[in-house]
């Protein structure tokens, strides 16, 4: 079984505090985009929230599960660590929720590619990663996440089993990398809004 994370509870500072995954891009929003994208690709979609409040604001998608933090205020991490303990699938895939262009083959190909890994996650050099838009194996997260001490993915990263997938063979799947594409700014949506 797989399932899917979209980790939709940051702060967004750099958005004006606007929710990004409300954003529009070719008439629809970033969150349905990415879940009709990863509906056919796996067995469940788990949003991660910040609290009940937040979640209430998904309850018009369908077939999409809504959670909360369990540990409050720790950034991704937290998001990760929610969606590994309510995911039922053994490998999940990690998403960010303002990456609208996603190519479901590029996830495809990332969950056909851990093998015995712990991890896939693409890679533009030794220290450009892709964290969250990467595979992971379900059972790792939880043991790793009982006791981590940083709110960087990084050391996780290195300290798992992880497969680097370049980003030059996702292109194969995805010509012109935009699976990449990150919205964090008004402006980078008024430019993706302007191609």
């Amino acid at each position: 079984m797989r399932s899917a994370v979209i980790l939709v509870g940051g702060e967004a500072r750099r958005a004006n505090g606007q929710e990004k995954y409300f954003f529009q891009y070719q008439g629809r929003t970033f969150i349905e985009r990415l879940t009709d994208t990863l509906r056919d690709i796996v067995d469940e979609i788990i949003l991660v929230a910040r609290d009940p409040e937040q979640c209430r604001r998904f309850n018009q998608l369908k077939g999409v599960r809504c959670i909360t933090d369990i540990r409050q205020g720790i950034g991704p991490i937290g998001g990760l660590h929610a969606g590994a303990h309510a995911a039922k699938g053994d490998l999940i895939f990690v998403s960010a929720c303002d990456m609208p262009c996603i190519e479901a083959n590029v996830v495809s190909y990332l969950f056909s590619m851990i093998g015995e890994n712990d991890a896939a996650i693409p890679c533009w050099s030794a220290e450009l990663l892709e964290p969250l838009m990467a595979v992971y194996r379900r059972e790792t997260l939880i043991e790793y996440l009982k006791t981590h001490e940083s709110y960087s993915l990084r050391p996780m990263i290195r300290s798992i089993n992880t497969l680097y997938v370049p980003v030059d063979r996702l292109k194969e799947f995805d010509p012109q990398l935009r699976s990449f594409t990150n919205i964090n700014k008004l402006e980078d949506l008024e430019q993706i809004n302007g191609q």
